[in-house]
């Protein structure tokens, strides 16, 4: 097994990003890294935690390493960017949204399944779950600065918007570890 290289996957994701459809050329640059997914556990390494990882960040592009712990789910949120998802380990559940009278209504769902890409347009409102009882990882590329950009989030019961933002969206992960140290104990 080859382990991907991470410097060299980040300065193609660089450079395709300048390209007159930058979010389509730096899918292709995903498709071919996730395209072995064991390529990608063994340059990050099996998930252990949530977390986010940036492997790149600047204003005009983030590439994160996630990692869901098990049964982990994230609210309803939007980037205000573009976005594309690259899954290398487990499986990650979408349900996408969209504005409605009511806050937000259902529009639509989707299931990555290791080596699987999505698109995020970016008027994408979307949540996530993780489903299973092992930890999923994917590599989530942003056509902007993830951790700057102010966006929302929706409260997954009462559909009510509120401000967000990748800190924002790190306490979500900061949290599932707590509770998955827990259920450990």
């Amino acid at each position: 097994m080859s382990a991907v290289d991470l410097e060299r996957f980040v300065e193609d994701c660089v450079a395709a990003n300048r390209e007159g459809d930058p979010q389509a050329a730096v899918r292709a640059v995903l498709e071919r890294a996730v395209h072995r997914p064991s390529d990608l556990r063994a340059a990050l390494g099996d998930p252990t935690e949530a977390g986010l990882t940036a492997l790149h960040r600047s204003q005009g592009l983030t590439i994160l390493s996630a990692t869901w712990t098990p049964q982990m789910n994230l609210v309803p949120h939007n980037h205000e960017v573009w976005a594309l998802i690259g899954i290398y380990a487990g499986r990650e559940d979408n349900i996408f949204w969209r504005r409605s009278e009511r806050g937000i209504s259902v529009r639509g769902a989707e299931s990555l399944f290791e080596g699987d890409v999505s698109t995020l347009d970016v008027d994408a409102i979307h949540s996530v779950t993780n489903p299973l009882e092992r930890y999923t990882a994917g590599i989530h590329i942003y056509g902007g600065d993830f951790f700057e950009t102010p966006r929302s989030q929706w409260d997954p019961e009462t559909r009510e918007e509120s401000p967000s933002d990748g800190n924002v969206i790190r306490g979500f992960f900061d949290r599932a570890n707590e509770r998955e140290r827990r259920l450990r104990d």
